[in-house]
């Protein structure tokens, strides 16, 4: 016989001797040696196995010594399992229960890192992001001095990035469709207003993002494009608009690849209206 195969029998079978160890022991009415099996699974990694035995073990153990424990392992457990919204959940339930137990400061710790896990990209729905970021902000406010600030700090960032470019995303979608449907056509305007509108909240929410630029440069094509598609009477208004927008993102950004875009709105701006008020 191949000494793989030799290796494979005795990995089946010392599975299975596992297997039939935690089945013996769940079926067990010895609630004392379940639970330090339990913590014996989680000690060795097989969360799932503790887990299983540590969900029934929390209701048991309630209102006794090993109570703050045995829920503070479930979570981690879960956490360790990747069941990521279920050890949300137990964390904050421990949390809820224990607001100054054993293990209060990382369970409410674990609260955000368990729904940062589980956050989408930012293309997505963001609630995830919001209750992660929320999480974050409460830890940092219970435990401002926590040796995990620093990391939550850093998350929250992260976080924080991933709305800005949930904006940004929705900004420059609005952009495209501007330009999909056409010259002076009422979806055309307002989609460029719309895409106008969506950055410029962003900025105001998110003044120190590093996608200013990027937001900048949709609000001055944004406000171009949305004079230019524009009826008669509202052009030199909205070309005039357009100007000051890149006169102000040539100031604020004179090393952008974008400034000759900006003088070269400035130029079809200015010879509009110059030739208007003629």
């Amino acid at each position: 016989m191949k000494i793989h195969a030799i290796i494979a029998l005795c990995c089946a079978a010392l599975l299975t001797s596992c297997a039939s160890e935690f089945n013996r022991v769940y079926k067990m009415q010895d609630n004392a040696y379940k639970y330090e099996y339990a913590k014996e699974c989680f000690a060795m990694g097989k969360f799932q196995q503790a887990a299983v035995l540590l969900s029934e073990q929390v209701m048991l153990q309630k209102g006794r010594q090993n109570a703050q424990e045995s829920l503070y392992l479930l979570a981690m457990s879960e956490y360790k399992n990747r069941d990521y919204e279920a050890a949300s959940a137990t964390f904050k339930k421990y949390f809820q229960s224990y607001p100054k137990g054993d293990y209060a400061e990382q369970a409410c710790y674990h609260i955000g890192q368990a729904l940062y896990q589980s956050v989408p990209e930012p293309r997505l729905d963001q609630t995830p992001t919001i209750g992660a970021i929320n999480a974050y902000q409460n830890f940092l406010d219970y435990y401002p001095d926590s040796e995990m600030r620093e990391e939550a700090q850093q998350r929250l960032f992260i976080l924080q990035d991933n709305l800005v470019r949930k904006e940004y995303l929705s900004a420059k979608l609005y952009y495209n469709l501007g330009g999909y449907f056409g010259n002076i056509n009422a979806n055309t305007e307002s989609n460029y207003e719309a895409c106008i509108i969506t950055a410029q909240n962003a900025l105001k929410q998110y003044p120190y993002t590093t996608m200013r630029e990027d937001f900048s440069v949709l609000i001055m094509k944004s406000k171009y494009y949305l004079a230019e598609n524009s009826s008669e009477e509202k052009k030199v208004e909205r070309y005039r608009d357009a100007e000051d927008e890149c006169y102000g993102f040539m100031n604020e950004f004179p090393e952008s690849k974008d400034v000759k875009t900006a003088e070269k709105y400035i130029a079809k701006c200015k010879k509009y209206t110059s030739s208007s008020s003629n």
